[in-house]
């Protein structure tokens, strides 16, 4: 190729187009590398990033799964087992956790215990609103639906979990004060969900006009706790039922 003159400077020629390329260029291609467009035949211009619509992806999305995982794990152990007796190790065994990462997402395992104790109280708490805000039956009547819903429960892990709020409460003077605390929350909370039950029955004249909903639904739960354990221990859901039957059948009417 024979340079030429150009404006009073030496450049080097074109290369002669090639058939089919107008022009004279060789056209730019794209061509797919490392998972990348790269573009052929031209020299590369600067790139810049662009921003993905939407929100960016949360950096602790595996943070939130793991402990997740973790207070789901707790839950099936300490319905079967106490707090006291369960060790770290049994339950980073069970997930295939590390036992030295435990400590990532929980600052002790009182931390971890009470984290699992909220689980299971909510967890409970939609289990009573789906049976004690039924609208289609009578405010007595669902009592009975969620009782045959224990029972139920009962017998499909073979009578080996019970009530992790119970489990707790037996243990309560081996564990720290923040559990007594905690514990008498949440039996408030399950006592005021019944209580607001038998007050629509009462309200329906299904109750006498001067029934103690409160204290009725107190008197519940503190024999309700008495016979899962029995349930347990007998490995039958005999005991709930003759506890549900007697209950309903002391009501002021």
């Amino acid at each position: 190729m024979i340079p030429i003159m150009i404006g009073g400077v030496l450049v080097p020629a074109l290369r002669k187009a090639k058939p089919g390329n107008s022009g004279g260029v060789r056209p730019a291609r794209l061509n797919l590398e490392n998972g990348r467009s790269k573009m052929c035949g031209m020299t590369p211009a600067v790139t810049t990033t662009t921003r993905r619509r939407g929100r960016p992806p949360r950096a602790d999305r595996g943070f939130d799964d793991t402990r997740r995982e973790l207070v789901r794990t707790g839950i099936a152990l300490l319905t079967e087992r106490s707090f006291s007796a369960t060790g770290i190790d049994a339950i980073v065994r069970q997930l295939g956790v590390p036992k030295g990462s435990f400590y990532h997402y929980f600052d002790s395992k009182e931390a971890y215990g009470l984290a699992v104790l909220e689980a299971y109280d909510e967890y409970f708490c939609r289990k009573l609103d789906r049976h004690l805000l039924d609208e289609e039956r009578d405010p007595l009547e669902r009592i009975l639906g969620f009782v045959a819903d224990a029972c139920s429960g009962l017998e499909r892990f073979d009578f080996r979990r019970g009530c992790l709020v119970g489990n707790l409460g037996q243990e309560i003077s081996t564990l720290p004060q923040a559990y007594r605390a905690r514990l008498i929350e949440v039996f408030n909370g399950w006592e005021s969900r019944l209580a607001a039950c038998l007050e629509l029955a009462r309200g329906r004249a299904e109750l006498s006009s001067d029934a103690r909903c409160s204290e009725i639904a107190t008197a519940f739960w503190i024999g309700w706790e008495g016979a899962v354990q029995r349930a347990r221990l007998e490995r039958s859901a005999a005991p709930l039922t003759i506890f549900a039957n007697a209950f309903l059948a002391g009501l002021p009417r």
